[in-house]
């Protein structure tokens, strides 16, 4: 078969939120992703000569990088790692304990045997303590912890990185210093190796609002966030829409400054935009941007159909060049595929990378075939995603995959890579497009960043704080301060904070993220020598949700599958699946509440709609609960859940007595299933009389301790995975099994 030559431009988004607060990185993720992900995805174009590479950095990460790099600036986990762990204090103790497991178990943890050692020794039991660790394994912990964040290519172009990596123990204080020094001589690479393929012609580098602030937000809030839950408490105009043009202007200023070019295209926060932004980015001299499929969609009026695969059934129109009038000026869109993302976010780091590999190049091949019939000679598949946060979950940080991908895309000769600017200039068959429609690249609003209580709250401090800049500004002119007054303001203008107030959203640190948003604030006012107001004091956060908390004590909720119902749940113990700063689209439960009472263990399941509304297959999302009777060992056998790696959590080999199995595909919940161990090692089918389980908007389950084989004063253990057709994805808890009494 003929196929026709199809473009590829594959486009990479580096960010990361703004972490420094007077000298000091209160996060450690911008030098940790610079060491395991900035460099090495450049490097690529070293073993692949016909490669070309799209790159969108943000201005404020550009300047983190080089603060690392050339300022020797420090966070606090690169302070406490080169302190002396003879001294200690207990505060310190703590939060190496609790921030240096901070990793991924099945591929940073376990491939290091001292990292694996001092973990299973960190969770060994629930009331580890600070004391529990000598001076020496905290040393050691914190310098494994630093050398399993560096990606693996770094280990053959810096032999030491090798000999620290298999001294394994008894780690000094001047290893831990090497190890800095190294990750900071990696960090200072960064921005010469993007400048040498500029040069060459083998990347484009674009940018984004310096502050990654979303731009649709800015210019028109109120609009923004009709699709939200509410618009209580938001100001009726922010008076923001010069902030936007001068975060465009000072993005591109800045990255002309430092690479000697200035970039044609701007990548939107989010990938948020409308007609008003797109007249902003026009009257700037933007060339071109990109958004989601979705935003096509909606604004061709027309839905691409997908196959239970997930392969478009007619791509013609998402590989197109489009051409937008504004008012005063013109400039040109692409739209990314939106289903390649999410399986290079989600889905290929639990399978072999030659098969994940595969399976891409299978559905770029496919789309392909497709345009046979296509009247154009020139179609671009977009495939545009995050380039930090998903490679951790592949094992050796990602790199068989890309190497493998890169080498099938470079063999086929009817495929190549293209710079976006370049083949926009050539492109002969642009569409127009006559109406933009306003949204992100998640369901195709902005209520992630606006709409809801708390997040509405911070946009009218935020307001508040611009007006009273702006009046100073009116009666001080020439007051030399005002430059970093604004500097903190549009600080504070970034999406990431606006991510983290409220639902649905929960990192585990919320209240860090508001700490640094109000401190932004706060410092707008003391650096024009002005007294913030009081209310800047307090967190915007009006309930604080943990990670996790046990019981306060027994609970006999009603069954009734409604949220409202909380009452009843007041006093139970909760665990929540952890977000990240990308989407989940394969998360269908956000939180578990759990108690009991003398006759019934409960559990209610928070489940995750949003995911389920914007996926492009009926997934089946099953939830289990394993459980067994702690007070004696009866029969047991292993779970029976296909693991995405063979360097499983150390959990995952305990047996269990019993299984309960919950289904939901889409938002439809399937009769549960119980399984028993009737015989040691053998799952039966048990019969699940007596369990009660009700949906409505939550899942509330009822299981008589009976029902487990659990009687008066005996203990049950359990834990619960979530799963994607019986794989893994994430399981709760990851380090000990929960317990409750019957009482």
């Amino acid at each position: 078969m003929n196929s026709k030559k199809l473009s590829l431009a594959i486009y990479w988004h580096m960010h990361q939120p703004v972490y420094e607060l007077e000298g000091t990185y209160l996060m450690p993720w911008v030098r940790l992703h610079a060491v395991k992900d900035y460099l090495d995805m450049v490097l690529f174009l070293e073993k692949f000569p016909k490669l070309k590479l799209n790159f969108n950095i943000v201005p404020a990460l550009l300047d983190a990088i080089i603060d690392y790099g050339e300022n020797n600036v420090n966070d606090i986990h690169s302070e406490l790692t080169v302190s002396d762990t003879d001294n200690l204090s207990n505060e310190e103790k703590s939060f190496i304990l609790n921030n240096f497991f901070n990793t991924k178990f099945e591929t940073m943890v376990y491939k290091n045997e001292t990292y694996r050692n001092l973990y299973q020794k960190r969770f060994s039991r629930e009331n580890f303590g600070i004391d529990d660790f000598n001076a020496q394994e905290y040393a050691d912990l914190m310098a494994v912890f630093n050398l399993v964040w560096i990606d693996p290519v770094h280990y053959d172009r810096y032999p030491r990185l090798r000999e620290l990596w298999d001294k394994k123990y008894c780690y000094t204080k001047d290893d831990r210093i090497e190890i800095l020094d190294i990750q900071r001589q990696i960090i200072r690479e960064i921005i010469p190796t993007l400048k040498k393929y500029i040069n060459e012609g083998r990347v484009e580098l674009t940018t984004s609002p310096y502050y990654h602030a979303i731009l649709p937000i800015l210019i028109d809030a109120k609009s923004a966030a009709k699709t939200g839950l509410t618009s209580a408490g938001l100001p009726e105009k922010l008076g923001m829409g010069d902030d936007a043009r001068t975060q465009i202007k000072a993005a591109l200023d800045r990255m002309e400054d430092i690479f000697g070019v200035r970039p044609k295209g701007m990548w939107p926060p989010e990938l948020c935009i409308g007609p008003k932004t797109l007249a902003v980015f026009a009257h700037q001299g933007i060339k071109w941007t990109i958004s989601d499929e979705g935003i096509l969609s909606n604004s061709l009026s027309f839905d691409f159909v997908r196959d239970f695969k997930g392969n478009l059934s007619d791509p013609y129109r998402l590989l197109k060049v489009y051409n937008y009038q504004t008012k005063k000026s013109n400039i040109d869109i692409i739209f990314r595929d939106r289903s390649i993302p999410n399986l290079i976010n989600f889905e290929y780091a639990g399978i072999n990378s030659d098969m994940a590999a595969g399976d891409l190049f299978e559905k770029i091949k496919t789309i392909q075939n497709k345009l046979l019939v296509s009247p154009d000679d020139t179609h671009l598949l977009t495939i545009a995603a995050d380039c930090e946060n998903c490679w951790e979950n592949y094992q050796n940080d990602g790199i068989d995959f890309l190497e493998k991908i890169y080498g099938l895309i470079e063999e086929d000769e009817t495929l190549e890579t293209v710079l976006i600017s370049d083949y926009i200039e050539k492109d002969k068959h642009r569409k127009n497009l006559k109406k933009i429609y306003s949204g992100s690249w998640i369901d195709k609003t902005f209520q992630y960043w606006v709409g809801e209580p708390e997040k509405n709250k911070a946009w009218a401090a935020l307001k508040n704080t611009k007006d009273d800049l702006n009046a100073f500004v009116k009666e001080n002119k020439n007051n030399p301060n005002i430059p970093a007054a604004k500097r903190e303001l549009f600080i504070a203008q970034g999406s990431d904070w606006f991510w983290w107030y409220g639902e649905p959203n929960n990192s585990g640190q919320d209240f860090l993220f508001d700490y640094m948003f109000r401190e932004r604030l706060k410092h707008v006012y003391m650096i024009l020598g002005l007294q913030y107001p009081e209310y800047l004091d307090t967190s915007i956060i009006t309930k604080i949700e943990v990670p996790f908390k046990f019981p306060k004590r027994a609970i006999s909720p009603s069954m009734d599958g409604m949220s409202n119902s909380s009452e009843d749940w007041y006093n139970a113990g909760t665990i929540s699946m952890l977000d990240g700063p990308v989407f989940r689209e394969n998360k269908n439960v956000d939180k578990i509440d759990f108690g009991c009472d003398h006759d019934n263990i409960y559990f209610r399941l928070h489940v995750n709609k949003s995911a389920a509304e914007i996926s492009f297959v009926d997934r089946i999302n099953q939830f289990y609960i394993y459980t067994r009777n702690a007070s004696k060992i009866g029969n047991r056998a292993h779970i029976r859940l296909i693991s995405r790696t063979d360097n499983p959590y150390p959990i995952l080999t305990e047996k269990f007595e019993h299984e309960l199995t919950l289904t939901l595909i889409k938002d439809t919940l399937y009769p549960l299933r119980l399984t028993t161990v009737l015989h040691p090692d053998i799952w039966t089918l048990d019969n699940p009389d007596g369990i009660k389980m009700v949906y409505e908007d939550v899942i509330d389950v009822c299981i008589p301790f009976d029902k487990l084989g659990v009687g008066d004063g005996e203990t049950v253990e359990f834990f619960m995975a979530n799963t994607d057709s019986a794989v893994k994805n994430t399981y709760l808890p990851q380090e000990v099994l929960l317990s409750m009494s019957r009482v």
